[in-house]
């Protein structure tokens, strides 16, 4: 039997919804937001029908004993006769959610529900939030495991830094299904594609430009590991105590990988003094850059100012010196947003059965993204809506091929 996720709009009576001390106005009357998530943003929805005693035997015993049956057998069919092979569990501890920070598992699952139905809205993939009351490694990898059998990939959200980089290390090499932490690889992904088109639109290769990225937690580390694979010409990160450079003693161990693979010019220093000549900003810290440093900057740089809901660089100020601006907002062109990737990446190393989600895959995936935008390109315009319908199929075309040219695919 499988089963669609779907957006319930219910008879539910809002008036019954009194406040705290009984006799309130519901949170509905004043706020929209809470209207619509009023007894959740989803449901599960039978995919068979059980209009009589047939259906339900079929359905259910004793038919489903013969399923059950063969999949002992034969593990593998799994695969063919539940949903394994399409559902994704969507898993956060709450320790990161949004800009809220660590607000824990029950105030996370607005978020992990919406996470769920954008993956069916936009990449045709199932998925189920999964809130742990647990942020111990150990605890969420092996809890993680004992749960995968149910599912044919993991997305892991809202987890924090620097414990995200090992649960999803650590997930990877005992699980044969593929691990993806969203905050990580969905934002490198986009942000690769938007810097490849607006490379292109001023005529320049990834190879020449020299990018500076603020922030050097889940998606700063990511963003620069993307960078350097795609060929990017240099890239330094800062964290709040400056650029991340060998010489520093006080790194962790993820930042002094980070050091190995970066920062080849040897900057050391101030974000602000990292700047200075550099032809791209990417900010995923928060905070305010000032304006004489983003004056600083090479002529025609390009500027992603991608902290929500404030961004680093006001498009205001970015636009006053630079030839490309982005924001991780909707109401500024060239929108830096994550849903733009993973519902295709996931539909396509589903598609395959991948056994993994390599680098390769989130190399084409961006490449892919990048190529929806076209002969359209424009400084508004390097990279696409999420409400563009060739961005889902273009990207999960892609990501299946490079499963099977990488060898992680198992059809």
């Amino acid at each position: 039997m499988a089963a669609e996720i779907v957006n319930p709009r219910s008879d539910r009576d809002s008036d019954s919804d009194m406040g705290q001390d009984g006799g309130a106005e519901p949170l509905d009357s004043f706020d929209p937001a809470f209207a619509l998530h009023r007894g959740g943003k989803m449901a599960v929805q039978a995919t068979v029908p059980v209009r009589d005693k047939d259906d339900l035997s079929l359905a259910y015993t004793p038919g489903v004993a013969k399923v059950c049956s063969a999949i002992a057998e034969q593990p593998e069919l799994v695969h063919d006769y539940t949903w394994k092979s399409s559902v994704v569990a969507v898993v956060t501890d709450g320790t990161a959610v949004l800009g809220l920070g660590d607000i824990g598992p029950e105030a996370s699952l607005p978020v992990m529900e919406g996470k769920a139905i954008l993956f069916k809205q936009f990449g045709g993939v199932d998925a189920v939030p999964i809130a742990l009351d647990c942020t111990d490694v150990d605890e969420i990898v092996e809890t993680v495991v004992r749960l995968a059998p149910s599912f044919g990939g993991v997305n892991l959200e809202d987890i924090s830094a620097p414990r995200c980089f090992e649960i999803e290390r650590r997930l990877q090499e005992r699980l044969d299904i593929p691990i993806f932490h969203d905050d990580q690889h969905g934002t490198a992904v986009v942000t690769l594609a938007a810097l490849r088109n607006a490379a292109r639109l001023s005529g320049r290769s990834l190879g020449s430009l020299r990018a500076v990225i603020s922030g050097a937690g889940a998606a700063g580390v990511a963003i620069a590991r993307i960078l350097v694979d795609a060929g990017i010409g240099d890239v330094a990160v800062a964290d709040r105590k400056g650029v991340v450079s060998g010489d520093r003693d006080d790194l962790t161990s993820v930042k002094r990988e980070l050091a190995g693979f970066t920062n080849k010019a040897g900057i050391s220093g101030s974000l602000e003094a990292a700047l200075e000549g550099a032809d791209v900003f990417i900010g995923v810290s928060g905070g305010t850059v000032p304006e004489p440093a983003v004056a600083s900057m090479a002529e025609g740089a390009f500027v992603f100012a991608m902290a929500n809901p404030n961004p680093e660089v006001h498009p205001d100020v970015a636009h006053k010196y630079a030839a490309v601006v982005a924001t991780g907002r909707s109401d500024f062109p060239n929108q830096i947003n994550n849903v733009l990737a993973f519902p295709g990446i996931f539909a396509g190393a589903l598609q395959v059965r991948a056994s993994r989600i390599t680098e390769g895959m989130k190399l084409a995936a961006a490449e892919a993204l990048a190529s929806v935008v076209g002969d359209d390109l424009a400084a508004d315009y390097v990279i696409p809506s999420p409400f563009d319908e060739r961005v889902a199929p273009a990207v999960t075309a892609a990501v299946a091929a490079a499963a099977r040219a990488e060898g992680v695919a198992r059809r």
